[in-house]
């Protein structure tokens, strides 16, 4: 509530200043001592969170005037406050992961460092035969040559081939159960619908024994069908190795220079969840192809910010965080993951210390990076915020004996108020009586 209050209701100041304490002539009367007082609180502000207050004792009768804060008017003012934690991190290209070949021979040709490598497009090539790059998240974990096989792997190379333009065919629905024919030559696989048994395959042409190629498929899980080991049945996200996707992939073979067979080994097909960025090349052409040939990473840069455990619980995906680069200019960004790995650093002593927690940043616009590889950054996380509210300096504040806080009016009175947010040198502040635009005191 707004009140007058007199100078003596808050704590005093470090200084007191005289007026009139040189000698007077008699016919004055006796002298009179002025003493002004006035009370500065200097806010510390701790994290962006916390306040505390400094204030000194009064200084004595006859002491010389001691240095002390300027004094300046300032308007209160309607305004955004948010809160923000600052924190190192670096800038660079995601999801790093480190190319081995998996079939046997020589290394024969490697893109340079920096290439970037898009679907269909050869990563490396082996004795001459080019391992080609398909977008998703299965890889190929074994030879596709075998007519009715089912699985993710087999759902990643239909996706990519009709994505590449290739007809390939209907695929069967999730739930049909499809006989799995012999590799190479024998009829194409016979498909019913879901529920009744799989159709018998012509007299004298017996289904061959499955030899491992449905594994994998989780055909024989509760509540499908109960498949004999020739058999399996279409989930969800698989997909059927059928005559048409085995056509279209001779096509493909032959227009990538492979021998259009229609069968794929493991090694023809290098799967990655987008394009790739080749970050350094490990080996040469001659190289024996059983090593390390390459490091890649996803076209896409990110900040990774590793953040103490402690502080973790106050990040969120999706909260707002602005980077600052080492030329000062900023790009906006979001959390777009914190890591469920914690790691904890060494001091030199082998001594465990702070346990961190790396929380990934995604940029906004990435033409605001262009140009950058990799850089230390700063990253401010955005904290509390409020909308359109009061606030003053912190300096404005004065602490009142009785407990709480004031400001000072232009004219010496003090007004009562409430504080809210502390941010950026600035405090919320409410009470009868204060308003938009009215002057106070506060330190300059």
């Amino acid at each position: 509530m707004a009140s007058e209050r007199d100078a003596s209701d808050t704590m005093p100041l470090r200084m007191t200043v005289q007026e009139g304490a040189g000698p007077r002539k008699p016919a004055a009367g006796r002298r009179k001592k002025k003493a002004v007082c006035l009370a500065v609180v200097a806010v510390l502000l701790a994290g962006g969170t916390g306040a505390g207050l400094l204030w000194v004792g009064q200084g004595g009768n006859g002491s010389e005037p001691e240095s002390g804060p300027k004094i300046k008017k300032i308007a209160v003012v309607r305004t955004d406050l948010s809160g923000i934690r600052e924190m190192q991190g670096t800038l660079g290209y995601d999801s790093a992961r480190t190319i081995r070949s998996a079939g046997e021979g020589r290394v024969t040709w490697l893109p340079n460092r920096g290439a970037t490598v898009e679907r269909g497009r050869q990563l490396y090539r082996v004795d001459e035969r080019s391992a080609v790059v398909f977008y998703g998240d299965t890889p190929l974990y074994r030879r596709l040559d075998t007519p009715g096989s089912v699985g993710r792997d087999v759902r990643v190379v239909a996706d990519n081939l009709r994505a590449l333009g290739y007809d390939i065919g209907a695929q069967p629905a999730p739930g049909t159960v499809v006989r799995q024919q012999a590799p190479a030559g024998d009829p194409p696989p016979v498909t019913t619908g879901p529920g009744p048994a799989p159709t018998e395959p012509p007299a004298g042409r017996p289904s061959a024994p499955d030899g491992g190629a449905g594994k994998g498929t989780d055909a024989s899980q509760e509540g499908s069908p109960s498949p004999s080991p020739s058999q399996s049945t279409v989930r969800e996200g698989d997909g059927v190795l059928t005559t048409s996707l085995m056509s279209a992939i001779k096509r493909w073979q032959k227009a990538v220079g492979i021998e259009p067979t229609g069968i794929l080994d493991i090694s023809d097909v290098v799967v990655t969840k987008s394009a790739v960025r080749v970050s350094d090349v490990l080996a040469q052409p001659g190289d024996e192809a059983s090593g390390d040939l390459m490091t890649v990473t996803a076209t896409t840069k990110s900040v990774t910010v590793p953040v103490e455990s402690l502080d973790i619980g106050s990040i969120k995906s999706g909260q707002r965080v602005t980077v600052v680069l080492a030329d000062q200019s900023t790009a906006a960004g979001r959390v777009a993951a914190i890591s469920t790995i914690v790691q904890a650093n060494q001091d030199d002593e082998g001594n465990t210390g702070q346990t961190k927690t790396n929380v990934t940043v995604s940029l906004d616009d990435p033409q605001a990076v262009k140009g950058i590889d990799s850089a230390p950054v700063q990253a401010q996380f955005q904290g509390e915020s409020k909308k359109d509210v009061l606030a003053v300096p912190v300096g404005a504040l004065l602490a009142l004996r009785e407990g709480g806080y004031a400001v000072r009016l232009s004219g010496g009175r003090l007004v009562p108020v409430d504080t809210g947010m502390f941010a950026r040198g600035l405090v919320e502040i409410s009470g009868q009586g204060i308003s938009e635009g009215m002057k106070v005191e506060t330190t300059a």
